[in-house]
């Protein structure tokens, strides 16, 4: 058992006392703020009596204290009360009131915390049940200062803590939370490209951002995964988020990991963005499917219409069903000029980004305009059940406006659907995960940036194991009396190639006697009119010339068909399935005969038996 581990065991321990008084889904509510508490006690006690003596002579001065006070805790915060947690348990009888002047004794940013945790409510309902006590003892108990628990295992034995309860409470959990494996295969696409800030040694410093931060998953790992290749490297982390009680969470997280806690802000993203002016290295982002945007509409148009395209929806805005997509706009919106270092995101989205909409809608718009302006690195398309509140399939999107020589103009397409292992135990509707060598080979293959086919090997018995085969490479043979199959994995396409101009194909409007009735004035005098029931429209990729598209599709059919120019619009759309489809030949008709024939005689013979 590691040392997290045991640790968060030790503070999940303190569920004994709550049982029978809370039911399991509510100790989260105890337990989270109790934990946070004890860690800034123990963060702030060695510089306590220094911090109450200037608080005293600056008050004194009528100075604002503060800005001394953090100095000398070497924190972003401090606490000027004259309580800490050891006195408290001192007087037995003031428990709650005191306990709740402590907590208001905390600089304004950490009291938000305990606000949003609705703490006061807690010490009421505990103290109600007898439990106020025993239950601060018991935290008072355990020594959480940083030269026994750094922050890295403080906030891993957090964040253990943060997904018992989730998985405890699991039919609201999926809302606020990403899977470990997700959000790991993200954070491996953001970094794989940045040799230099993974390199040992090397402090960069860089700024990550997830405008719905959730309970802060997505920034723990990335943190992590950092620290783990570099710890001379350091993330500032910057979020966003909606639900008070994930807000909370998130902030306590960070707070227990030494980040400014500042630099989380509650509130909608999109219609009151808390970073209005701040960009960033890094961005991550699993935002609402297929929600509607109605709440935010009007400040959301009012945005698109009048600032274009200094704000942050100028390229369009979807359909008002599904919001997903106006978050990659505010997210592109954020990024650093690619002369400043440029930015990279990922981001998760259901199936309808790729190809909901068709030329000039809101969809099409902004898929044009991420692919014009080859922000695109990659997509690439996840198992489905890997979320827990849905099974439906989804896809990462890693944008970038740095992208490496190698891959400008081009757009990766990895289909991972296959590419998971079954969970030991389901937690709502996650069945499946991806492993750490399934993450490993889709980051390589992105990495790489190589195509490739992903051969499936079944043995006689009919077991099946799979295998990746580059471009080049020979595919393996199949095992004795056993199949292999091959499917595409890996794909490279040329941004274009998924652009189209959608066109309007005229033909003339002809009288009773068949013959073209021609226009009397302005423009279309003596041209033939349109005939509207005749009206076509055709999609023609942009890599081909359109009058050699209309001389071999239309004009063999409609010799008299023509193009109305004006009504010609580009449109954009990324149709994933077909990219990967495999077509699978019938089986000869010889062979389908001959089972078909075994059959009857099976049936014949069966027959024959009970007649006899």
């Amino acid at each position: 058992m590691s040392h997290t581990q045991s640790l968060s065991a030790l503070i999940w321990s303190v569920a004994d006392l709550l049982r029978g008084d809370y039911k399991p889904h509510d100790y989260g509510k105890v337990i989270l703020p109790f934990t946070v508490l004890r860690r800034l006690d123990c963060v702030l006690a060695p510089t306590k009596p220094a911090v109450l003596a200037e608080h005293a002579a600056k008050e004194a001065l009528g100075i604002n204290p503060e800005p001394f006070l953090t100095r000398l805790t070497g924190v972003p915060f401090a606490n000027t009360s004259t309580l800490d947690m050891k006195l408290l348990m001192g007087d037995q009888d003031n428990i709650a009131t005191n306990l709740g002047s402590y907590i208001q004794g905390f600089s304004p940013a950490v009291r938000d915390v305990f606000d949003r945790f609705l703490f006061a409510e807690q010490i009421a309902r505990l103290q109600k049940a007898g439990l106020l006590y025993k239950v601060t003892e018991k935290f008072a108990g355990f020594n959480l200062s940083p030269s026994v628990v750094t922050n890295h295992d403080m906030g891993l034995a957090f964040e253990e803590l943060i997904r018992k309860f989730a998985e405890i409470s699991n039919e609201t959990a999926g809302e606020h939370f990403t899977p470990r494996d997700v959000i790991k295969l993200m954070v491996n696409l953001l970094f794989i490209e940045d040799s230099d800030i993974l390199t040992p040694g090397t402090a960069a410093v860089r700024a990550i951002y997830d405008p719905t931060a959730g309970t802060g998953g997505m920034l723990s790992v990335a943190g992590e995964h950092l620290l783990e290749h570099n710890p001379a490297a350091s993330l500032t982390m910057f979020g966003q988020e909606l639900n008070d009680e994930s807000y909370a969470i998130c902030k306590a997280d960070m707070l227990i990991k030494g980040q400014d806690v500042r630099n989380i802000v509650p509130g909608n993203t999109l219609s009151d963005d808390g970073h209005a002016t701040r960009k960033f290295d890094y961005m991550l982002s699993n935002p609402p499917f297929g929600v509607e945007w109605k709440k935010v509409e009007k400040e959301v148009r009012r945005e698109h219409e009048q600032q274009g395209h200094n704000g942050r929806f100028g390229p369009g805005l979807p359909r008002i069903s599904d919001g997903s997509l106006l978050f990659l706009l505010h997210l592109l919106s954020k990024m650093r000029p690619a002369k400043d270092g440029g930015s990279r995101i990922g981001i998760v989205l259901n199936g309808s980004p790729l190809f909901t909409g068709g030329a000039g809608s809101g969809e099409s718009e902004i898929r044009r305009h991420v692919l014009e302006n080859d922000l695109v690195e990659a997509i690439i398309a996840l198992p489905t059940d890997m979320f827990f509140n849905t099974g439906i399939a989804t896809y990462v999107w890693v944008l970038s406006n740095r992208k490496p020589a190698a891959r400008r103009g081009l757009v990766q397409l990895i289909d991972a659907s296959a590419l998971w292992q079954k969970m030991r135990k389901s937690l709502g509707s996650k069945r499946k995960e991806m492993s750490e060598e399934q993450i490993a080979l889709v980051t390589r293959l992105f990495g790489d940036a190589v195509p490739a086919q992903l051969a499936t090997l079944t043995t006689v018995e009919g077991k099946a194991s799979l295998e990746v085969v580059r471009d080049g490479e020979a595919p393996p043979a199949a095992p004795p009396g056993g199949t292999v199959k091959l499917a595409p994995l890996s794909r490279i396409f040329r941004t274009e190639a998924f652009g189209y101009r959608s066109i309007t194909l005229e033909r003339p409007l002809r009288d009773d006697k068949g013959k073209v009735v021609l226009g009397q004035k302005g423009k279309a005098k003596g041209r033939p009119m349109p005939d509207a029931a005749l009206r076509d429209t055709e999609n023609v990729p942009l890599a081909e010339d359109v009058a050699d598209y209309v001389a071999r599709e239309v004009l063999p059919h409609a010799p008299d068909a023509w193009i109305d120019e004006e009504k010609t619009k580009v449109g954009y759309e990324i149709p994933f399935n077909r990219h990967f489809y495999v077509f699978e030949p019938p089986r000869p008709l010889a062979v389908i005969d001959a089972e078909l024939k075994q059959v009857t005689d099976r049936i014949l013979t069966m027959i024959g038996g009970l007649a006899a």
